[in-house]
């Protein structure tokens, strides 16, 4: 008998640890990255940078913060077969953990594409081949930023069977230099965030 209690016991005190634990999670904030800061995004974690060498390309990045703005630019050499691809990744997690944007309605950039061809993409932790949800960039070749504004309804999957996205399980957010041959690409963020549409 006194063993059955200690076991409801702990089993109490273990639930309730884990429902305060989820309840005094924070909610994901809209604000991703200002670029305030030289190497860390405004949620404090690393950007990192990636292309496609690690899969066989030659392509070349240059990326610079300076002024709160991101400027990034190189040139895109594809592995054979392939497209080729230089990626600016900001994790909404120190740890890469999935994070819940269901709260928003998509994703807004303050953009300057100056050369190239530019996407964005939302990358859930269910997708498990690289193949995020993604939707390209379009401005105006204008030298001036743009803001953009990206709903999570409108981002596909390039070649996988299309699936809905998960806003629940937003991993990390890709800003994505493409192309299926050499070319330069040269663009520049001043923010980017989550965003909620106005009612209507």
């Amino acid at each position: 008998m006194k063993t059955h209690h200690l076991t409801q016991t702990l089993i109490t005190i273990i639930a309730f640890c884990t429902l305060s634990a989820f309840s005094l999670a924070e909610p994901l904030k809209p604000l991703v990255d200002d670029f305030g800061d030289a190497a860390n995004n405004s949620l404090g974690i690393p950007r990192q940078f990636i292309n496609d060498t690690v899969t066989g390309g030659g392509t070349n990045t240059q990326q610079q913060v300076a002024a709160g703005v991101l400027k990034v630019k190189g040139e895109i050499v594809p592995p054979r077969g392939q497209p080729g691809w230089a990626s600016s990744v900001l994790l909404l997690d120190p740890q890469g953990l999935p994070q819940d944007a269901s709260g928003f309605d998509g994703i807004k950039l303050l953009v300057k594409v100056n050369k190239g061809f530019i996407s964005l993409s939302a990358n859930s932790s269910e997708v498990k081949n690289f193949d995020y949800h993604a939707a390209p960039i379009t401005t105006k070749a204008d030298g001036k930023f743009h803001e953009v504004k990206i709903p999570f309804a409108t981002m596909k999957r390039a070649w996988s069977e299309q699936t809905a996205l998960n806003t629940k399980t937003i991993a990390s957010l890709s800003i994505v230099a493409f192309s299926p041959q050499k070319a330069s690409f040269e663009f520049e963020v001043d923010e980017i965030s989550f965003y909620k549409a106005a009612a209507k």
